[in-house]
């Protein structure tokens, strides 16, 4: 039994890094003073700051409960006796704003009271407007520093670096190649992938070492929104936009200003959000529901999907039109089963970054589990073997990994096919039926097909060869080099029939 000692290169599906945030500010501005509050609207309105409005002074609470914004600046005049009231619930909101009094009375007792009260500054309105507009700049600069994070949007990036990628496979190193050219670009990017190939871990690479590094890392699931809040999600809303819109709310490609939004499952938005999406990729402008105005922002875009986006405009579920502007630059990542020699080095690492979270002694794993786990067909890819290494450590009673805790299915080679003796339905995928397939491509129901086809032909032919390429490319009526091609599709290596038809 050989024990495969750990190293100690993390993946990246598994590393975080902070990173900063410089999202699209909002100032609201409730003064009396006519000419000082078109001065302070002046300076503070930046390329990253939106500035409004208000002059309702009997409903000024009321109406501020239904903004979201990040610092509001309201005159003395505003606040009454039961200011402290509505204050205290302010300040308890999860994205509660930093507000500042402006008074033209010079009392100390009065200003403790305001900070004791919960107002975050006190200035008098009778500073030159520059100076006022230079104290409100650099309480919204230190918002930005201290990285404010809004609430389950914005996401916490460990080293997301795109060396950390095992890469040791011909098709993994290409891939990684490929999307180091463009990292350093602000080009949109279309990430094209099996399920739990790791896109969304490319995303976070493509933004960690990319020009919007500085900015937050905005992941928005587009598959898992139910369609009537997707686009209040991606553009945001005003307060009475619709039923049950109470506050006015931030848009993800608005918390997403400076920084990098990923699209994620891009291939589900429904068919007649796509033209608005398609407006703010091309103009850098979003609308928030229920709004005349468009708001600036700077954001890379990087979408994903899963799903065949050629079929899917042939079909009218996707725009033409949009699937261009996405697709400037797209990087396919290629799924488990073509890279067979990277799983060692994913196996290692994945011990070793689990072994503290589990508090287990696990080290490493033996020759004959890590042969299982290369012969196998991966149909979860890189999702799935991090599960079952997890569920191997958390079942393993020695401190290495043996075939005994691996599940059942790793223990053939193609779990996803059935016999051709048993089945009516050759090649097919188990548990897949006629009916399933009206609801697929005919294009990838034949690749389905052919790949399947290919592949129990091929683990035949080399079985009965006994791994023996020049005898199997002759039997099969190609060359070794085709051979070697599609034995790398499909994870297939001749060491492995050796040992199956000559065990030790």
């Amino acid at each position: 039994m050989t024990l495969k000692k750990i190293g100690s290169r993390i993946p990246t599906d598994i590393r975080w890094e902070k990173c900063g945030a410089n999202m699209l500010m909002r100032a609201i501005i409730a003064i009396e003073n006519q000419a000082l509050q078109e001065n302070l609207c002046r300076a503070l309105a930046k390329s990253d700051i939106v500035v409004e409005t208000i002059k309702d002074q009997k409903h000024f609470w009321k109406k501020i409960f239904r903004k979201t914004c990040d610092l509001i600046v309201v005159s003395r005049h505003f606040v009454t006796s039961h200011s402290a009231n509505e204050m205290h619930k302010l300040k308890n909101l999860p994205d509660a704003p930093a507000i500042v009094i402006l008074s033209d009375i010079e009392s100390k007792e009065e200003k403790a009271q305001f900070i004791t009260e919960g107002f975050d500054a006190v200035l008098n309105s009778g500073l030159p407007p520059e100076k006022l507009s230079g104290a409100l700049n650099t309480i919204l600069d230190k918002r930005r520093s201290a990285g404010f994070m809004y609430p389950n949007k914005t996401k916490t990036l460990g080293e997301a670096k795109l060396s950390n990628f095992v890469s040791n496979s011909p098709s993994m190193s290409s891939f990684v190649k490929l999307a180091g050219r463009v990292i350093n670009s602000d080009s949109t990017v279309l990430i094209l992938g099996e399920t739990g190939v790791g896109k969304e871990k490319l995303a976070q690479a493509l933004h960690t070492e990319g020009p919007h590094c500085k900015g937050p890392f905005i992941p928005v699931d587009c598959g898992a929104l139910p369609e009537s809040l997707l686009e209040s999600e991606l553009f945001g809303h005003e307060e009475g936009a619709f039923t049950g819109a109470v506050r006015s709310s931030r848009g993800c490609f608005e918390l997403a200003h400076s920084g990098t939004i990923f699209l994620d499952e891009v291939g589900e938005i429904p068919y007649h959000l796509q033209p608005k999406l398609l407006r703010t990729l091309e103009n850098s402008e979003v609308r928030r529901i229920g709004s005349e105005k468009t708001i600036h922002v700077n954001v890379r875009v990087i979408a994903a999907t899963n799903r065949d986006l050629d079929a899917e405009i042939k079909a009218k579920r996707f725009r033409k039109d949009l699937y261009y502007r996405l697709n400037v630059v797209t990087l396919t990542i290629p799924p488990l089963r073509e890279r067979v020699e990277d799983i060692p080095e994913l196996v290692e690492c994945y011990i070793k970054h689990l072994r503290p979270r589990i508090g287990c002694e696990v080290c490493g794993i033996t020759d004959e589990a890590l042969d299982m786990l290369c012969r196998y067909s991966w149909p979860g890819n890189v999702r799935e073997l991090i599960n079952i290494i997890e569920r191997a450590m958390l079942l393993c009673e020695g401190d290495v990994i043996t075939p005994r805790e691996l599940p059942e299915t790793t223990s053939k080679r193609n779990t996803s096919a059935v016999t051709l003796e048993t089945s009516n339905e050759p090649f097919l995928e188990s548990g897949f039926s006629i009916d399933n397939w009206l609801g697929k491509p005919l294009k990838e129901v034949r690749k389905t097909f052919v790949e399947q086809l290919e592949y129990r032909y091929l683990t035949k032919v080399l079985s009965s060869t006994n791994g023996h390429i020049g005898e199997a490319a002759r039997q099969a009526g190609i060359d070794e080099r085709t051979l070697f091609e599609k034995m790398r599709q499909y994870g297939l290596t001749k060491e492995n029939f050796r040992i199956q038809t000559n065990p030790k």
